[in-house]
């Protein structure tokens, strides 16, 4: 069996009960995480722990309370308000988790859908969003991953363009994989509505309604945006049903047209203001 799981953000608990609510094996079964494994939740490295546990059995793919962790361990960032990852941080062995964590994937292509954290824009296909995600994924591995973790973080170039180079496309490629909810038709993002649980802003779409995209036709499953809750389409997986803040934790079968969601309840870890 083939599982696409939403965001975990370091609930454990939860995540157990999923894998045996389908009586999840190793030696049989497979399963995808859609980013954002830690953070925010009480059991971030508890979590890592029952994830890497899983072996080749497990592909995680980051998000950006990943990429933060990977930050704060290397200074580049400071904790922020809310930030539950002290225990990774802390831990004897931390060295040996922000080294795990740095060689996860940014996009994956199997079982015919196409996972990213957060979304795409129109006009990358899915070839391009793999070779995009490829790139980034090889700095994280490189001598330079700190040189670019500081370098990662700002909302420009805010539009895509096929002659970004250096830090400016890895940016721009990062704030799409892991951060982006509404964009315009051109392919500009719209960074500051954190929430997204209203109307989109004024000129823009939803990453997965814009005109045009040329991922159209290639079914996307991805998790980042709570307040979306499940949509459940042919062609479209949206996985975070909020579970830190005492939603539910979801994971949708995929096995070669097969289609099954799967949830379990979530005690509340934060309230979504904190």
């Amino acid at each position: 069996m083939h599982y696409i799981v939403g965001d975990i953000q370091g609930c454990c608990d939860p995540l157990d009960a999923l894998l045996d609510k389908v009586g999840f094996s190793p030696s049989r079964d497979h399963l995808w995480v859609v980013g954002d494994l830690v953070n925010r939740g009480p059991t971030s490295l508890r979590t890592l722990k029952r994830l890497r546990g899983l072996g080749d059995a497990a592909c995680c793919l980051l998000g950006n309370h990943d990429l933060h962790l990977l930050a704060v361990a290397h200074g580049v960032r400071k904790p922020h308000k809310g930030d539950t990852l002290d225990e990774i941080l802390q831990a004897d062995d931390r060295d040996e988790w922000i080294s795990w964590l740095r060689t996860r994937r940014l996009a994956v292509h199997e079982q015919g859908w196409l996972m990213v954290h957060a979304g795409v824009v129109p006009q990358w296909d899915l070839d391009l969003t793999l070779s995009l995600a490829g790139e980034v994924e090889r700095h994280l591995q490189s001598d330079d991953m700190v040189d670019f973790l500081h370098a990662m973080y700002g909302n420009e170039p805010s539009r895509w363009d096929a002659s970004l180079a250096g830090n400016d496309r890895l940016r721009f490629t990062v704030n799409v994989l892991t951060r982006t909810r509404f964009v315009t038709a051109d392919g500009s993002l719209e960074l500051k509505t954190k929430d997204g649980s209203g109307p989109a802003p004024d000129g823009h779409y939803p990453w997965f309604e814009a005109p045009g995209r040329k991922t159209q036709g290639v079914p996307i499953a991805f998790g980042h945006w709570s307040t979306l809750g499940l949509i459940s389409r042919p062609d479209l997986l949206s996985l975070d049903t909020g579970c830190v803040w005492g939603g539910k934790l979801t994971a949708a079968r995929v096995d070669g047209g097969h289609r099954e969601i799967i949830q379990v309840e979530c005690a509340q870890s934060q309230r979504p203001s904190d």
